[in-house]
């Protein structure tokens, strides 16, 4: 039977460490999967004299492993996990190393076991008023299939002064139920006596449903924690999960520290954080979705196109008076909420992303972000395949900072048909080209090694890491041709994670060297791909690490041609660079990614004695056609800003448009700063910016939107929607005074106008002044 493992832990039963992994079969059915274990560590053999005598109570075992240095390990094993934790640390302190003794219990089961998260389950079985199937020391094998996971979402309301519980609901898969104390009966409600029955209603009910994941928003800090206070004052247990175990919660202040639920058996997914990932913000079901807010209403608006039932801020005071006049709109309004989270859930396939990356790195539902682990997980087991073994981690800090991706400086103007060519995933290719691998990591030249630009080392095979890497490229290249984009996308982001992980001092592989050999390795690449297209004849205006813009004196369609020309020839030409000078095969892959009609480079500033004009790094914009159809692309420049007022972004985009179609910009620019002083657009000066600490803890400085935040008397949203007045910066809830127009000129307008201005040899004071004029007369 397979399986897919939603939540996996340890436990010490009759001095034996237990893997207990527990998930859904295809079948359906809950299960969990109980295993003895005996930990394990190794140390080298050249060690084991001077621990000899500290090993007397563990199992000591010869192995034919051996470090990446090629030393010889010997295994120590126990039946109890913290006793090698312990063991471990005293060794640590006699200066012996130790490896693998970091992995827990549970990873070190599914490692060795070669599971990335689906399993094949076979032995008898027997069930529980929890669990549908409970094996005991199965035989588990990896498997692969897709799984169909159980959610519930769950909301509660209150009255938030007295803190009374008013009800709770649960919204699933054709399943839908309130929990209100109340005599009455209503539509899809159940009437309970006080809040301790209700809350063991509620109980009863969520353990019947038995989801995989329970989801809801800020369900962490707000319901399941008001519920374990209800639970602690009634001294009822909470134990909402597949085993009788109270839910734990680590409950974190702040918007930017997530706080973490543990239900046994089951995953809190809370709908806020997964949107505010930056995983799951760019995957292509959410991608470009613009939120006014990270709030339920405003996220659900811009996925679903609908929203609560109730809304406002004074939503509160509207919730306690439908508790006592309409308990049914408050039972509806408290469904919706519900129904809203899984829905988006839904809608943006996000679960199903987060069940592909599990299945690609073996990491939990919970845990898919975490790279350094997942990064753990792929490789350990990939290196002891090899016969070898992985160091422990032993924290440290870096002596000096990672070299970053060339920019070249950018020549600032106004260009036509320029070419766009960039390298494909050009730091996990050059890990693959050049062998950059952990396991391959000289610690001096030796013969026939690979040199790369900063003179680290590496043997000339294929290390553990490559071939990571091109497994991962076939897998990404099936899902292409099967048209799986989430899992397409999953491994993408896999990929590009590994050079931040190698590149961070937490990472058991970190290497200050080997991270530099692949920026340094990107930058000479980068550097010479230039060199080489100039060389035939084209001028390169700007490079940034991965890319580099070609332009063209030459009309759209003979400028294509152009681009997959060059495309063609680079690659042939770094096919015969590698092969003669590091005798590999080249899997740098440059492509003619795009063709700007018009590309618009903002100067912002001068060098040298000359005053030579430099242009902005990372900061463009450019007109496509897409499909016939026209189309601005910006990268870095205010109108894609979520700092910048919507007045400077739509001023920004049309002044651009304004240019790319070779149209004077000078009366639009007036025209705009007329409209402005008049009050026409005072609805799109309204700043957005985010709180990212504490109020109390901006001490050194006051940015504006911090005293407008100090306004209100309470917080609903981490993002502050405010404007600047005569008398300074207001909440929008609370603006007293007039609107500074002369703010908004110089600090919005002004400086976009600026930019454009200059390149076409204008002066935005000019225009002021003319403008002024004009006014007067």
């Amino acid at each position: 039977m397979k399986g897919f493992i939603v939540y996996q832990d340890y436990e010490i039963i009759e001095n034996q460490t237990h893997i207990k992994l527990f998930g859904r079969l295809e079948n359906g059915q809950s299960f969990i999967a109980v295993n003895k274990i005996e930990p394990y560590l190794f140390i080298k053999d050249e060690d084991l004299a001077k621990a000899k005598k500290y090993l007397e109570k563990f199992k000591v075992e010869k192995t034919p492993l051996t470090t990446f240095n090629s030393k010889k390990v010997t295994k120590i094993s126990s039946n109890i996990h913290t006793e090698l934790s312990k063991l471990s640390s005293f060794l640590h302190k006699l200066e012996i190393d130790t490896y693998e003794s970091d992995v827990k219990p549970a990873a070190r089961f599914l490692i060795d076991k070669d599971i990335l998260g689906t399993i094949e389950i076979e032995g008898e079985y027997e069930s529980s008023e929890r669990v549908d199937r409970i094996y005991r020391n199965p035989i588990i094998k990896p498997a692969s299939y897709q799984p169909k996971l159980k959610i519930a979402s769950i909301d509660t309301e209150w009255d938030k002064k007295s803190g009374e519980l008013f009800c709770i609901g649960i919204h699933s898969e054709n399943y839908k139920e309130n929990f209100i104390i109340t005599k009455e009966k209503f539509n899809h409600a159940v009437p309970c006596k006080s809040e301790e029955e209700c809350l063991e209603k509620f109980k009863k009910a969520l353990l019947k449903l038995d989801p995989d994941i329970i989801t809801g928003w800020n369900i962490i800090n707000f319901d399941l924690f008001y519920l374990k206070k209800i639970a602690d004052k009634y001294k009822m247990p909470l134990d909402l999960g597949r085993t009788d175990e109270n839910t734990r919660l680590r409950i974190e202040s702040g918007f930017f520290r997530s706080s973490s639920a543990d239900i046994p058996g089951r995953q809190v997914l809370d709908g806020l954080n997964l949107i505010k990932d930056p995983f799951i913000k760019e995957a292509p079901s959410i991608k470009n979705t613009k939120f006014a807010s990270l709030s339920l209403e405003d996220v659900a608006q811009a996925i679903l196109k609908t929203g609560k039932l109730i809304k406002g801020k004074k939503r509160h005071d509207e919730i306690t008076s439908l508790y006592n006049k309409d308990n049914q709109k408050l039972i509806d309004y408290n469904l919706l909420d519900c129904k809203l989270v899984y829905d988006i859930l839904e809608k943006t396939n996000i679960i199903t992303l987060a069940i592909e990356r599990s299945q690609l790195t073996g990491m939990p539902l919970d845990r898919i972000t975490a790279s350094i682990a997942a990064f753990d997980s792929l490789y350990i087991r990939e290196a002891r395949k090899r016969g070898l073994v992985s160091p422990a981690t032993r924290f440290g800090q870096k002596e000096e900072r990672i070299k970053g991706g060339y920019v070249q400086d950018a020549e600032p103007g106004i260009y036509n048909n320029v070419l766009v060519l960039d390298f494909k995933s050009l730091y996990p290719s050059i890990i693959r080209t050049f062998n950059i691998d952990p396991s391959s990591f000289l610690e001096k030249k030796e013969k026939n090694a690979i040199e790369s630009p900063n003179k680290a080392y590496f043997k000339n095979s294929q290390g553990i890491l490559p071939d990571i890497i091109q497994k991962l490229h076939e897998a990404r290249e099936k899902a292409k041709k099967e048209e799986r984009e989430l899992a397409n996308y999953s491994i993408k982001i896999i990929q590009n994670s590994f050079f931040g992980v190698l590149a961070s001092p937490n990472c058991r592989y970190f290497n200050l060297q080997m991270a530099n050999a692949i920026t340094h390795f990107g930058q000479f690449i980068i550097k010479l791909t230039a060199k080489k297209v100039e060389d035939a004849g084209y001028k390169v205006i700007y490079s940034d690490t991965d890319s580099i813009f070609v332009e063209t004196a030459l009309e759209k369609d003979k400028a294509n041609l152009l681009g997959k020309e060059i495309e063609e020839k680079i690659n042939n030409f770094y096919q015969d660079y590698t092969k003669t000078h590091y005798n590999r095969k080249s899997f740098l892959e440059l492509e003619f990614d795009k063709q700007y009609l018009s590309l618009m480079i903002p100067q912002i500033r001068k060098k040298g004695k000359e005053g030579e004009a430099i242009g902005a790094k990372k900061r463009y914009a450019g007109l496509l056609e897409n499909k016939g159809k026209e189309e601005i692309e910006i990268v870095g420049l205010e109108a894609i800003r979520g700092d910048w007022t919507d007045a400077a972004q739509e001023f920004q985009r049309e002044l651009l448009n304004l240019v790319f179609h070779k149209k004077d910009p000078s009366s639009y620019i007036k025209s705009f700063i007329k409209d402005l002083e008049s009050g026409k657009i005072d609805s799109k000066l309204i700043y957005r910016k985010s709180i990212r600490k504490e109020l109390e803890e901006y001490t050194k400085t006051t940015p504006p939107h911090v005293k407008a935040a100090r306004q209100l008397e309470t917080l609903d949203s981490n993002i502050i929607e405010y404007c600047i007045t005569t008398e300074g910066p207001e909440p929008i809830q609370k603006l007293k005074h007039h609107l500074d127009y002369e703010h908004y000129i110089k600090k919005q307008i002004e400086p976009i106008a600026q930019q454009i201005l200059s390149l076409l040899g204008k002066n935005f004071e000019d225009l002021a002044i003319s403008s002024k004029q004009a006014k007067l007369f």
